[in-house]
């Protein structure tokens, strides 16, 4: 009895990472503006990018954490992939393959960033040890649902949690100063993809970017 009370304690303690320069969360924003080529756009994408060479090296040199969150509206967050750390090249490749295989979590939902923000914020506690703490914002539109976004962002400052972003625009850039002017954190940045069929490329440049030693 005392052995199973010891190993449940354990299983709840948080993970203790290990020489990681990164803890990078991945949201993807699966609201009704999104339809399913599009999200299928996002995955395969993202699945894509992660199994860049130049990506799988940096990723095992610094030994970072990811993990991928789909959000929409008010309360529809969740976990698709938990916390991961790549320490080789197969750990990559199989997280690659998981988010190429993710079945779309929400539909018909509205776009509440916010809460997206602040469900990813309370996932670093289950991480500690990794030098830095990424949230990455990708989506097609502004707020229609929940709480003011520039609150959660300077939720995540204090913090100490950086948010980048990935503006996926038909046209203009009125996605894309949103998230300047909302999303992002003071030492974020944020990059447009024009239309989804650049957000492959796109993802690939974003991820290299954050989770290189030195952010350009």
């Amino acid at each position: 009895m005392l052995r199973l009370a010891f190993v449940s304690l354990l299983s709840s303690l948080p993970v203790v990472a290990q020489a990681c320069d990164t803890a990078l969360i991945l949201t993807i924003d699966v609201s009704n503006s999104i339809d399913p080529a599009e999200y299928r756009l996002q995955t395969d994408g993202l699945a894509d990018a992660l199994r860049d060479p130049e990506i799988v090296d940096t990723m095992v040199v610094g030994e970072n954490y990811l993990a991928v969150v789909q959000w929409s509206g008010v309360d529809r967050q969740t976990v698709s992939i938990p916390w991961t750390q790549m320490r080789t090249a197969l750990d990559v490749e199989a997280f690659a393959q998981k988010a190429r295989l993710m079945e779309r979590a929400f539909v018909l939902s509205d776009t509440a960033p916010a809460e997206a923000i602040y469900f990813s914020l309370e996932l670093f506690d289950e991480v500690t040890g990794c030098d830095r703490r990424v949230i990455d914002v990708s989506g097609d539109g502004t707020p229609n649902g929940g709480s003011d976004v520039r609150a959660a962002r300077n939720a995540a400052e204090r913090a100490g949690v950086t948010i980048n972003g990935i503006a996926i625009e038909s046209m203009g850039l009125a996605i894309t100063n949103f998230f300047r002017g909302a999303v992002i954190t003071r030492d974020g940045f944020v990059m447009t993809a024009r239309t989804h069929r650049e957000y492959p490329q796109t993802i690939r440049a974003k991820i290299l970017r954050e989770i290189s030693r030195i952010f350009g």
